[in-house]
């Protein structure tokens, strides 16, 4: 049972087209990777799953909803993770699960529940107490996946999580999520750069490109496809070796910076 539908989606700015008729299912239960260089449109269409951006065209359903027609009905069936930080870091620990739940109506004596379980589960209840600002990025990570699963959520949105994380603390929180898909049946959505991450944890993969999938399938499927030996080499065999213009301006804005920075010492 398809759990998310995506049907002919487009996705235009001003003359732009950022996705150009994509579509694609998801898997009750699945764990799907999704994709792409810089600029490639991942990004933008996780926003209109998410309800955060309105489609040009065609038809998205998550969990049987219409993100167009029932959008509340959609929020409360996900949860996200996004890949900059979203927590309140002068709040605790419980603070911010507590605002969370307060948000999506969560009942009382449940939210109490959830709070209590997913903090063990990510093992911070014992630092329920403490200001988030006091956290290291792997515990932030942590307690914003705990976060997403308050509301009890079908399907889980995580828009590259372990960026910027030790391998260690890496492995630790896809033991997590990949405890919760088997234990909740979470379905989960997520994108990142890290290919051997993706070949290791995802059951299925969509590659997209200047708006486009040009593949999907499992591992073993692109590797057959490209005629290569693992996950990375397929995805290069796709999406080709150059680096993007996205990519490439924000390293010319981050030497810039560095460049005036160094110029005021």
């Amino acid at each position: 049972m398809s759990i998310i539908k995506v049907s002919k989606l487009s996705k235009k700015f001003k003359d732009f087209k950022a996705v150009d008729n994509i579509s694609f299912e998801v898997e009750a239960g699945e764990i799907f990777a999704f994709l792409g260089p810089n600029g490639a449109g991942k990004s933008t269409t996780i926003k209109m799953l998410t309800t955060l951006l309105r489609q040009t065209e065609g038809q998205i359903e998550l969990n049987g909803f219409s993100t167009s027609k029932q959008p509340d009905e959609v929020r409360h069936s996900f949860g996200i993770v996004f890949q900059d930080p979203s927590l309140d870091d002068e709040l605790t620990a419980y603070e911010n699960m507590e605002f969370h739940g307060v948000l999506y109506g969560v009942p009382k004596k449940l939210r109490q529940e959830r709070i209590k379980h997913l903090l063990n589960f990510v093992e911070l209840w014992d630092r329920r107490t403490d200001l988030v600002k006091n956290f290291s990025g792997g515990m932030k990570r942590r307690l914003e996946i705990a976060r997403g699963l308050l509301h009890h959520p079908k399907i889980l949105f995580l828009d590259e999580p372990t960026l910027g994380l030790d391998p260690q603390t890496r492995n630790h929180m896809w033991s997590y999520l990949q405890e919760l898909n088997k234990t909740e049946g979470i379905t989960v959505f997520f994108t990142t750069h890290y290919m051997e991450e993706a070949e290791r944890i995802a059951g299925r993969i969509a590659v997209i490109d200047h708006g486009k999938i040009i593949a999907a399938g499992t591992v073993a499927d692109l590797k057959k496809q490209t005629k290569t030996d693992n996950l990375e080499a397929a995805f290069l065999a796709l999406t080709g070796k150059t680096i993007r213009e996205e990519e490439g301006g924000r390293l010319a804005q981050m030497r810039m910076r560095r460049q005036a920075w160094t110029g005021r010492r």
